[in-house]
């Protein structure tokens, strides 16, 4: 998978997310895991990068939101480092696995 850039996957066993976010200023690797909350404004899953010195930082979170057809879809902001980035999650192009979403940035 490490050939693949703006992708999220979520592990349907764990439930665990890895992906990699990247543009000409910003290379990130993240992982995530679920957020168990109460909150209806809470991300469905918390994001979390590591520092160049190998800490783990909380960037940000997916959120599951549903469209006007009333279908769900994940969206997705991240503290960058340089601004936040907000994208929402879709197909991946040319690949079959329904876990793997494409990285699709918003404004």
């Amino acid at each position: 998978m490490s050939d693949l850039v703006n992708f999220i996957q979520i592990n349907a066993e764990t439930n665990r997310i890895t992906g990699n976010i990247a543009t000409l200023c910003f290379d990130i690797d993240i992982s995530g895991e679920p957020l168990d909350s109460t909150n209806a404004k809470a991300p469905t899953y918390r994001l979390y990068a590591m520092t160049p010195r190998k800490r783990r930082i909380d960037i940000g979170g997916i959120w599951t939101k549903t469209n006007g057809e009333g279908n769900d879809y994940f969206s997705l902001s991240v503290n960058t480092g340089f601004g936040r980035f907000n994208a929402n999650l879709g197909r991946y192009p040319g690949q079959d696995d329904e876990n793997l979403f494409a990285v699709i940035p918003w404004s």
